[in-house]
Formats: C-alpha cells, sequence, structure tokens
C-alpha cells in the first residue's frame, strides 16, 4: 500500500497501479496495430509508384522506357527489383518513362469462312485454326502498331493465295500439306512482329452456296443409285454366266455318260453270258419286263396249259 504526499490520508494500493498500467497500454496497442496494417499498404503503394520492386507473372514480361527509349525488360516471374536490373534510372521510370506489361503465353485464334475459289469456280468457305505466342516483347509493342490485326490478315492472304485455284479434290483431301505452307509463308514476317507461329491448321473446308450444295448433294445421290445398281446388274450378270455354265458342263457330263452307258452294259451282259447263260436269261427277261411297265402297254398273261386263239392285227 502506498500513501500519497499531498493527501495523507489518501492510499494507493499496487494492483489498482498495476490495472491501469495495462488498461492503458491496451488502450496504446490497438490504435498503433489499426495504424500499422494502414500504414504498410501505404508503404508499399509509395514504393510500387517509385519503381522500388514490381512483380512479374507467369508468363508474362514487363518492359521498361525511359526517355522514350527501351530501357530493358523484365520476364523472370516472381518479386523483382528494376534497381538491380537498370540502376539508378529505374528511379526516373514513374516520372519519365513508362512500363508495359505483355502477356506471353500461348493464344488461339480461328478465322470462319475465309472465302477461296476453287479450279472449277466453285466459292469455298475455308476455316484457319493457328496458335501464336509473343517471343520477343520490345519488337512486339514498337515494331507494328497492330500486330495481333497485321498476322490475322497476314495469315489470312497466305491461305488465300495458297488455295486459290486449286482442284477441289485436293482442297478437300491435302489440309495438313497445305497447313504446312501457309506456316512457312507467315513464320517469317510473324517473328519480325515479335510472334512465334505455333501450329496453323486448316480445320474446314466447306461450300457455301446452299443452292450448290443441293445440286451436289442431288448429283452424287444419283451417282450412287447409277453405281448400285450397275454392281446389281453385273452381280446378276455373272450369276446368270455361272449358272449357265454350270448346265453346260452337266449337260455335257450327262451326255458322255449316256454315251457310255450301252458299251458298258453290253460288256457287263457279256462277262454274264460267259459264266453263267441261265443267269443272262433271267436278266434279260427282267429287263424287258422293265420296259413293259415302263412303257405302260396292257400284258395279257395266260397258262402254259391254256388254249387260246390270239388274233395278230
Amino acid at each position: 500500500m502506498c500513501r500519497c504526499s499531498n493527501a495523507p490520508n489518501v492510499f494507493i494500493k499496487p494492483n489498482q497501479i498495476l490495472k491501469g498500467m495495462h488498461k492503458m497500454d491496451v488502450l496504446g496497442f490497438v490504435p498503433g496495430f489499426v495504424f500499422g496494417l494502414m500504414l504498410v499498404p501505404i508503404l508499399l503503394g509509395f514504393a510500387r509508384f517509385f519503381g522500388l520492386y514490381c512483380c512479374v507473372a507467369e508468363c508474362e514480361s514487363q518492359v521498361f522506357t525511359l526517355f522514350g527509349k527501351v530501357l530493358g525488360e523484365i520476364k523472370t516471374p516472381g518479386l523483382q527489383f528494376p534497381l538491380v536490373h537498370f540502376g539508378a534510372k529505374a528511379m526516373l521510370i514513374p516520372f519519365f518513362g513508362k512500363k508495359y506489361v505483355v502477356d506471353t503465353a500461348l493464344r488461339q485464334h480461328y478465322l470462319r469462312s475465309q472465302m477461296v475459289n476453287s479450279e472449277e469456280g466453285t466459292p469455298m468457305g475455308v476455316g484457319i485454326w493457328y496458335e501464336m505466342q509473343v517471343q520477343d516483347p520490345i519488337a512486339f509493342l514498337f515494331t507494328n502498331a497492330n500486330p495481333d490485326g497485321s498476322l490475322q490478315a497476314n495469315v489470312t492472304s497466305s491461305t488465300i493465295s495458297t488455295l486459290s485455284n486449286l482442284e477441289m479434290e485436293k482442297m478437300l483431301e491435302d489440309r495438313h500439306s497445305l497447313s504446312r505452307t501457309v506456316r512457312q509463308a507467315v513464320s517469317p514476317l510473324s517473328e519480325k512482329w515479335g510472334y512465334r507461329l505455333g501450329s496453323v491448321y486448316i480445320r474446314k473446308v466447306a461450300f457455301t452456296d446452299r443452292h450448290m450444295v443441293e445440286n451436289i448433294t442431288e448429283k452424287v445421290v444419283k451417282r450412287l443409285v447409277q453405281v448400285t445398281s450397275a454392281m446389281k446388274q453385273d452381280g446378276e450378270n455373272r450369276v446368270g454366266l455361272i449358272k449357265s455354265e454350270t448346265a453346260l458342263k452337266v449337260s455335257s457330263k450327262m451326255a458322255e455318260a449316256a454315251a457310255a452307258r450301252p458299251s458298258v452294259v453290253g460288256e457287263k451282259l457279256n462277262e454274264i453270258a460267259k459264266r453263267d447263260p441261265e443267269i443272262l436269261e433271267a436278266v434279260l427277261q427282267v429287263m424287258e419286263a422293265e420296259n413293259l411297265l415302263e412303257s405302260g402297254a396292257s400284258v395279257s398273261v395266260l397258262p402254259n396249259s391254256a388254249n387260246v386263239l390270239i388274233q395278230a392285227n
């Protein structure tokens, strides 16, 4: 317990003094913490404004100019310090220079229905798909005012010049080789503008005139019907030819067999006659009976002891 000098009868306890000091510390810490949270972004903003540091994203390049001239570029992703790359000149960039952010990621573009004429004079619509990527950010920014539009126009003109006056069959079937030809024609100019041209592919070749499409479809259907009927007729002719050849062979074999039958039968009968004449007599009677039955004539059978007078015509 403490005693106050000015008030001899007033006593202050030590725990009350500690509580008061603790309250004062808490009340002072909260505003300081809030002020510190507000001060850090402000300081970072000033540092970023004066070019003390910059953040380079993935697939991104930052180009810096000073007094209208290119000072340099930073391509490495992450936290970068222009003072390390460009020296004291980096402090003047916010006032007398400029920072350009260039996207270097791989991009894709598709051009629809580019008109070309075949060798037969048929108007065709061609779709071209290609990939592009910024390889030289400085050339991309300052060589051409509109590199995207120029590259698109160059791809279109190269495609039209490559495909024009080609046979329709080649235009429809040789798209891979034609795509390589277009890429070889466009790549040198694209490199001058800071681009690296990736794959180029003629994705679609189609007819643009609906009436022409209907006429071609009708012709194709008629042609298919003609081919089908011709194949059917050819099959029937082949089957008929095979049947006639088979019938001719069968008839010739039957004729040969019929011609050879009497000699074979005669030889066998002679062999039987040599061995046993009675058997030959029985065979002849059987053959005579078979011939009578096959002829359909009426036969009258008489016993040996019957006395019958037969009238001969």
